[in-house]
């Protein structure tokens, strides 16, 4: 099989669970090693669900907050770097599966990458986006560019996470994106290991109801060109590697 390198495949998933697109996300990187798919870009909305990266430790979850009641049905524990976070309807969800090696970038260039990428984003939406140095994820609000001295909340709003893993010159996970995120859900958590740090959406940001599928697109548009890669968008039930992962894809 000949891969075009110039090509990143593309896909809405829809609203889907975690676990089985987490380890649709695993076969994906085990093939992009192997040379047997181009890159490979998931978008998605998950149901709702905490997940905990790497750094995260149990007095991250806040379960005073009542979970159950809140319809936060899972707590997984994943592979990805960081702490707490949310996911649920409401968010853009990305997951590329990037050779990260062949486009020579190092993992602190492809996460300044995913930044700068939401920040564009968020411009064309009349919203001004930007970076805290040594947290990663894009900010509203505060100023732009700040280095909050160590234990110090960042000031501004949160409203973009990003969390990576790479294995094999090969990135996996990606970066979420509020857009009409149900944000109380985010009570239940201490938000990428920061207490008291305040957590926006697009929606709270303009007051405009956006699709979260037309950021999606929007944004893998700019993310792909920045690459230097042309987006080829197939639907999801063309892919045989979804259908074999069994991943329920709600379009």
């Amino acid at each position: 099989m000949i891969v075009d390198r110039s090509v990143m495949r593309a896909s809405w998933l829809g609203r889907v669970p975690y676990r089985p697109t987490h380890e649709l996300q695993r076969s994906l990187v085990e093939q992009r090693k192997a040379d047997q798919i181009p890159n490979t870009l998931l978008l998605l909305e998950h149901e709702n669900v905490i997940t905990l990266g790497r750094r995260a430790d149990q007095t991250h979850l806040l379960m005073s907050g009542g979970l159950a009641a809140a319809n936060v049905a899972e707590i997984v524990e994943t592979d990805r770097g960081g702490e707490a976070t949310y996911h649920g309807p409401g968010q853009l969800v990305a997951y590329p599966i990037i050779s990260i090696r062949e486009l020579k970038f190092g993992p602190v260039a492809y996460v300044r990458i995913l930044e700068e990428t939401i920040i564009q984003l968020l411009r064309g939406y009349g919203i001004a986006g930007h970076r805290v140095v040594g947290k990663s994820g894009v900010w509203i609000g505060g100023e732009p560019g700040s280095k909050p001295a160590v234990g110090d909340i960042p000031e501004g709003r949160k409203i973009a996470a990003i969390g990576v893993r790479i294995s094999g010159g090969v990135a996996m996970h990606g970066m979420s994106l509020n857009v009409s995120t149900d944000l109380s859900l985010y009570s239940h958590i201490v938000p990428c290991g920061m207490p008291g740090v305040d957590v926006t959406s697009m929606e709270r940001e303009t007051g405009q109801q956006v699709s979260v599928e037309r950021v999606g697109r929007e944004w893998a548009e700019l993310f792909a060109d920045v690459l230097f890669l042309d987006v080829e968008w197939r639907p999801a039930s063309q892919f045989p590697e979804f259908q074999s992962a069994h991943v329920p894809v709600s379009v």
